[in-house]
């Protein structure tokens, strides 16, 4: 396995710069995804890596062999890297071991050599017996399974997905979320994983690169992007949470209980710091006791299940989402007793 380096890389289109001077170390066999809303530069990235677009600055290595730079471009099939398309791109005319083999037999490789890749590549994706099916009598997540065995099937040093669920239902998104899971476990394989969806990276990637507008917000590990989000935008778009403003702390420290309601109570103007509270970490009574505990107006309640979400409204206008066991009635009266908060970086 190699390791993947991206320094300083940018791309433009003309006057718009899509990958502002973006840094990643991917280490053998990690799980990595690039998450963002749309526009942000993710499948640009994806795209440079695989070599279908060039790069104007910074330099892109695999295994310390440079692959592009400004003066450098490897083809994509000189790369060594596979990619899953979020349309699947099969041929409706070959049954599925033809689809999965095509690659090889663009090599010229044929016999039984041939025939062992193409069953190796299908067992890894539990596809075996599908063999001779055609891609039309799949469903979407077998369709998408049959996509990542082809590009499986030529041992890539890495694979690249773009957005691969987008296209399936959530159940089966669900499901094919345990498939790239237990696929990741099986080959230990490099994955660059492209998705909008934060709960998606959250459960499937080992790290998690956060982007908006070409740049490089964050880099780290699921757990420290939901406990220790760097600024207001990126704790607004990981997990669920409320922001509040608290005369306490500084940026990048966690706050207790008490020194969180302490700022809280603070008067206005010296409440001037940003901090995440998350759902978890608020606890509600149906009995305001006002004993070291904040009053708060239900504005909504939403059954989800296991519990209730509830949006809450303070005293000076900020609001507050919490969970709990039981439905208060709406516009009543709760109080609330927060227990710590993480302070967050100004947006640049």
């Amino acid at each position: 396995m190699a390791g993947l380096d991206i320094d300083q890389v940018t791309k433009r289109f003309g006057e718009h710069t899509a990958v502002d001077r973006l840094s990643l170390e991917i280490n053998p066999g990690e799980f990595v995804a690039l998450l963002g809303p749309s526009g942000c530069g993710k499948t640009t990235m994806l795209r440079m890596l695989a070599g279908f677009e060039t790069i104007d600055e910074g330099t892109i290595q695999l295994a310390n062999r440079t692959l592009a730079s400004a003066d450098t471009h490897v083809p994509p099939e000189q790369r060594n890297m596979a990619m899953v398309f979020q349309s699947y791109a099969l041929w409706p005319h070959m049954n599925v071991a033809d689809n999965v083999g095509y690659p090889l037999k663009l090599r010229g490789l044929r016999g039984p050599a041939y025939h062992q890749a193409v069953q190796k590549a299908l067992a890894l994706v539990e596809l075996g017996a599908y063999a001779e099916r055609t891609p039309q009598v799949l469903s979407g997540g077998q369709r998408q399974r049959v996509a990542l065995a082809r590009c499986l099937v030529s041992d890539p040093s890495v694979v690249l997905l773009d957005e691969p669920l987008a296209n399936l239902d959530r159940h089966l998104r669900a499901t094919m979320e345990n498939s790239f899971r237990d696929f990741h476990q099986r080959t230990g394989a490099t994955l660059v994983y492209v998705t909008h969806d934060q709960s998606e990276a959250m459960a499937l990637a080992d790290k998690i690169a956060v982007m908006k507008a070409g740049k490089l917000l964050q880099w780290g590990t699921p757990e420290a992007l939901y406990r220790q989000p760097r600024t207001t935008w990126v704790a607004g778009f990981i997990g669920q949470g409320s922001q509040l403003k608290v005369a306490a702390g500084r940026p990048g420290e966690q706050l207790d209980g008490t020194r969180l309601m302490c700022g809280l109570n603070a008067v206005e103007a010296e409440r001037t710091q940003s901090v995440l509270v998350r759902p978890e970490h608020i606890q509600t009574s149906m009995q305001p006791s006002g004993h070291h505990q904040l009053t708060a107006k239900v504005e909504n309640v939403i059954f989800r299940g296991e519990r209730y979400e509830l949006n809450l409204r303070l005293p000076n206008g900020e609001t507050l989402l919490t969970y709990h066991y039981v439905a208060p009635t709406l516009g009543s009266q709760v109080g609330v007793s927060l227990q710590q908060g993480w302070c967050l970086e100004p947006d640049q």
